[in-house]
């Protein structure tokens, strides 16, 4: 029998993002999935996540559940970011363990490297230097939430992971105008800007920075497989190798929209993390994972489901 088939399974942030990639994976391979949804269990109340998780009786947790956006967000939320998340991971590590859980997956970001890291980002690197101001109080609540996991590993013999994906994108992306990221907030802009007959459109920073993206399915596998083979605290990166300077992929959103026109960069606003391009040498070598959707594909499946689902 698979790993995943017959194994009890608690799932946070199952109406998310990547969440809702996970939890069909889960569906599929077999596993007795419970996934609580925001308005049946609020991890910020820790006695009832505790409870919850008692009553599951989990083998294994896989905590998604995350209070984040893109760069505005993070700019206009950092106490609340910060002070959410905190809670949310604390309590769900601490839950699992007291449920008895053999392992808890907690699912982290590159975020929490520092600004400056060298590149390509290595684990080992993580920190060496204070996150990207932006998004610094959500990168940090992650650092806790791995350093914790460590610590519970060290004290409770919790079998702990964190997957450390890099930037995501495809379809059930969050498109909305204050909390989507760059890659949905363009495929937004650029299809109305399609229908409306619009000449351009305005784009945030330099397009000098760079990012590495990862298709959602990419990594609600990676993620998955991770669970089942890696055994270790320590964190691995989830990218697809792939550094692309923010211009060129505007550029390609813009193709992959149908929209022709101009694109001005609004250089008061801020390009975020000046890089991010990972090393993903240990998901490779230490579970055998490798990225399988390029970023042309990727798109064009992003952009046909969101004008589908709209």
């Amino acid at each position: 029998m698979g790993f995943w088939d017959g194994r009890r399974v608690l799932l946070t942030g199952a109406g998310g993002f990547l969440g809702s990639h996970l939890a069909d994976r889960l569906r599929a391979a077999g596993a007795i999935l419970i996934a609580p949804r925001r308005a049946e269990l609020d991890l910020l109340d820790r006695a009832a996540t505790e409870a919850a998780f008692r009553d599951a009786r989990p083998e294994l947790v896989l905590h998604a559940a995350v209070d984040g956006g893109g760069i505005g967000y993070m700019r206009e939320h950092p106490g609340s970011v910060l002070f959410n998340n905190l809670l949310m991971n604390t309590h769900a590590l601490h839950a699992a363990y007291l449920a008895g859980a053999e392992r808890f997956v907690g699912v982290s970001s590159v975020c929490a490297y520092p600004r400056d890291a060298p590149v390509p980002m290595r684990e080992a690197d993580l920190w060496a230097g204070y996150p990207e101001p932006t998004n610094g109080p959500y990168g940090l609540s992650k650092r806790v939430l791995m350093e914790q996991g460590r610590a519970y590993r060290a004290q409770y013999g919790l079998r702990v992971a964190f997957p450390m994906p890099t930037n995501l994108y495809g379809p059930r992306d969050d498109f909305s105008l204050e909390r989507s990221h760059v890659v949905p907030a363009l495929i937004r802009r650029c299809s109305e800007a399609v229908e409306a007959g619009a000449e351009e459109i305005v784009v945030w920073g330099t397009g000098k920075a760079t990012r590495e993206l990862l298709y959602v399915e990419d990594c609600a596998d990676a993620v998955l497989t991770m669970a089942e083979r890696w055994d270790s605290p320590e964190p691995v990166n989830l990218g697809n190798g792939v550094e692309v300077p923010v211009a060129e992929l505007v550029a390609a959103i813009a193709r992959a929209c149908g929209f022709s026109g101009r694109l001005v960069w609004d250089t008061t606003k801020p390009d975020g993390q000046p890089r991010k391009s990972l090393d993903t040498s240990r998901a490779a070598e230490g579970f055998g994972w490798r990225a399988s959707v390029d970023l042309d594909e990727g798109l064009r499946r992003t952009v046909a489901w969101y004008r589908s689902s709209r």
